[in-house]
């Protein structure tokens, strides 16, 4: 059987769920396992972030942290995937929910733990005729073993011709744009707006403000390539490492449908051919990689006194090659915990659809007036 005719079968199920529980450190790292200035950098411009706070290393020396800080969403880049168990069948990255306790910092070295937490069969869905949820927890360390981060996360699992066969997305059309139309786009691109050193107070806030919104694309397959450069790949490998790669891992290859040479089905998220595959139109973007989009939305509006304090997004619906998104968000909640004055807000991604892509939240530790050290004490190492 090849790998686009593989079924879950019950071994798989229970193969699978044996597994629940049973914390894990993997014995070769995924990608970053230093925050070096080169590897923040390349994360942050990666996803098109220029926030001088993670590019730049003497712009931090003049913060409250003195030095370079990572985004949050940098531990992505220390691991993101969430595949395991069930080869053969294809895995969408569809959700994460980050709990955040510390700063990353210039030079921290960075290790994870994996759990596996659960498998969940949700039936027939529009995308496929059967699908399954898979849910992992990642524990995030820096070199004296402080947790950084708990991130839960899942991911939907489909067999490959099932999801060919149902054809949901056969309507879909490639975005295309006027000449106006992109030049609005560009605009928008130009103006996005950074908080940065000037604080932003949390008496300052009102329920129901306006988040300024961030902007990607049109996509590219540039884009996805500079995501890859900065957050790492689990299948794209070269030459006599890819060869032996596919060799203990052969459910991780697709043949591709016009020369039939093994390739990696990652390849769905770059080539037309493969993603049609798997009964998409077009090629489309990483979930982890949308998931960091929404995530600035708030790292921008919060400067660089805030502190993302934790973080949900779902992945909804695919972001195709020429789709351009906007993530946006609002403040739905202001209140004091503890020492911590925190704001809870509203967030998501859409496409030039006017559809909902990623919808999510986050929960944002801001300075009060009089009273910033004590209130990020908790976060200094």
């Amino acid at each position: 059987m090849t790998q686009e005719h593989a079924v879950v079968t019950p071994e798989m199920i229970a193969q699978a769920r044996a597994r629940y529980g049973q914390e894990f450190r993997p014995g070769e790292p995924f990608f970053n396992t230093q925050a070096t200035r080169d590897n923040i950098r390349k994360f942050a411009q990666g996803i098109g972030d220029i926030n001088p706070l993670y590019n730049d290393e003497e712009y931090g020396k003049g913060t409250r942290y003195g030095c370079m800080v990572a985004p949050p969403t940098f531990l992505l880049s220390v691991y993101w995937p969430i595949v395991h168990s069930l080869p053969g069948i294809h895995a969408w990255h569809a959700g994460n929910d980050f709990d955040v306790l510390r700063d990353i910092r210039l030079n921290d070295d960075t290790s994870y733990t994996i759990t596996p937490l659960d498998l969940v069969e949700k039936g027939q869905s529009q995308m496929a005729n059967r699908i399954w949820i898979q849910y992992i927890l990642v524990k995030y360390f820096n070199q004296n073993n402080e947790l950084i981060a708990n991130r839960r996360a899942w991911t939907v699992r489909a067999e490959r011709a099932s999801t060919r066969d149902t054809a949901k997305y056969a309507s879909i059309r490639k975005a295309a744009y006027t000449g106006k139309e992109l030049e609005a786009i560009e605009r928008d691109l130009e103006s996005e707006e950074i908080r940065g050193a000037l604080p932003r107070y949390w008496e300052d806030v009102n329920e129901g403000d306006i988040m300024r919104h961030v902007v990607k694309g049109p996509l590219t397959v540039r884009d996805m390539i500079a995501w890859l450069m900065g957050c790492g790949s689990p299948f794209i490998r070269a030459h006599r490492i890819a060869s032996d790669y596919r060799k203990r891992h052969p459910s991780t290859t697709l043949a591709d449908a016009a020369s039939g040479q093994a390739d990696v089905v990652e390849l769905v998220h770059m080539q037309e051919g493969v993603a049609s595959q798997i009964g998409l139109p077009g090629a489309y973007d990483y979930g982890a990689q949308r998931s960091c989009w929404v995530a600035q939305t708030a790292t921008n509006w919060m400067g660089d006194d805030g502190f993302l304090k934790k973080f949900y997004v779902e992945i909804r619906r695919f972001n195709f090659i020429g789709d351009t998104t906007w993530c946006r968000g609002n403040i739905i909640r202001k209140y004091i915990e503890g020492e911590q004055h925190l704001v809870d807000c509203e967030l998501w991604a859409e496409n030039q659809r006017h559809e909902a892509t990623a919808p999510g939240r986050a929960t944002i530790v801001l300075p009060s007036r009089g009273c910033l050290d004590a209130i990020m004490k908790t976060y200094q190492s």
